[in-house]
């Protein structure tokens, strides 16, 4: 199984700190965000590879973040080929250009490159394994309000998705989608089929878990413990304080 590690947008959310820095790099307890992530993968015997693609503004960051890493399964950086907000790929695009670029044909599990949680990801992957569904990420957020910054679930039986709403005005539940994916070899395919399908740029990938339940039957995995996505100055706030606290 490969993990793919998104980190090519340019989050304009947080500028000024990301106009000329990636967010993934941006640190946390003394650490670049995304080394959490490559510690949770690390862990994982079924990972072999693990991919991080960025886009050509940062590749050279992560190049120079890369050469100081030091890490146990091999790592690879791909170069999305976009300069700019203006003309990024998106979540989905990436995950297009990747699958292409590195011409992959086994599981895949993608997480978002600004995803910072505590749980590990073993009993995910015990979810998922041999299952021939996707399976997303979730989180109970526990608070209504911020609900709405994020894509809306509703499990039913066994763990199905049977309803997602991108950002809804007003969320059924306070249990959110997490950018955590298993996405199995037999449904990359669904990928490309979905940017095919669409006339307008829908980079988020709530969009295509939408579409993609309405194809196939995708389940859900709640995760415990904390988990901040590193979207805005206030959440980034919270993350580092909290890691402040923890090493004191």
């Amino acid at each position: 199984m490969k993990a793919l590690i998104l980190a090519a947008g340019y989050a304009t959310r947080l500028y000024p700190l990301t106009k000329e820095y990636p967010k993934p790099l941006l640190e946390v307890g003394k650490r670049p965000i995304i080394n959490y992530i490559i510690d949770k993968l690390e862990a994982l015997d079924d990972i072999d590879e693990i991919l991080v693609v960025t886009n050509s503004k940062f590749f050279p960051k992560f190049k120079k973040w890369l050469s100081r890493l030091r890490n146990k399964k091999h790592i690879s950086l791909v170069d999305d080929l976009t300069k700019s907000h203006s003309d990024r790929r998106g979540a989905i695009g990436d995950m297009n250009f990747v699958i292409n670029k590195k011409r992959l044909k086994g599981d895949l599990l993608v997480m978002g490159g600004d995803n910072l949680f505590s749980a590990d990801l073993k009993e995910f992957l015990s979810f998922v394994k041999g299952n021939p569904s996707p399976v997303i990420g979730a989180y109970n957020i526990k608070d209504i309000r911020q609900a709405k910054k994020y894509g809306v679930i509703k499990l039913g039986a066994k763990f199905k998705l049977i309803d997602f709403k991108e950002k809804p005005e007003n969320p059924k539940s306070t249990l959110i989608a997490m950018c955590l994916y298993y996405f199995p070899k037999e449904k990359l395919r669904l990928i490309k089929e979905y940017l095919n399908s669409k006339t307008d740029k829908y980079d988020a990938t709530g969009f295509y878990i939408d579409w993609l339940r309405k194809k196939v039957p995708v389940y859900g995995f709640a995760f415990d413990g904390f988990w901040y996505d590193i979207g805005d100055h206030k959440f980034y706030r919270e993350a580092k304080q909290r890691f402040l606290k923890k090493q004191k």
